[in-house]
């Protein structure tokens, strides 16, 4: 894992039937937010995916890259001193040792941050 326990922690999680939903916490005072932007924090659109990324792995316990994006879509922005508390809702297809075809969100009540369709397959 590169960004949890650092970047985020979680602070929910309930996994079935091929969904997964967790509630990420943020670290405002993470490195990260110096550079991005100084004054002006922003969550980084790589580190969104990456969150989903981690989570997958968590959840199926096994290493995964991302192999098609079909649909990244950045849709407001995540200022980690105002939204602490990130949704994550994330449904997946297939099968792990072959390939995992995700769809993918990440919210905060009615505000949508980063929505994603993708396939990651095994490292």
């Amino acid at each position: 894992m590169i960004l949890k326990e650092h970047f985020y922690t979680v602070t929910g999680i309930i996994h079935s039937n091929n969904a997964i939903h967790a509630i990420f916490q943020l670290n405002p005072e993470h490195a990260i937010f110096k550079g991005h932007f100084p004054g002006q924090p922003v969550v980084p659109g790589v580190c969104m995916l990456q969150m989903i990324k981690e989570l997958l792995e968590s959840a199926l316990g096994k290493m995964f890259r991302l192999s098609i994006g079909n649909e990244l879509k950045f849709l407001s922005v995540i200022d980690p001193t105002r939204n602490k508390l990130i949704h994550v809702e994330l449904n997946y297809t297939g099968e792990a040792a072959v390939g995992i075809t995700i769809n993918a969100r990440l919210f905060y009540n009615e505000t949508v941050f980063f929505k994603c369709k993708g396939v990651f397959v095994p490292e």
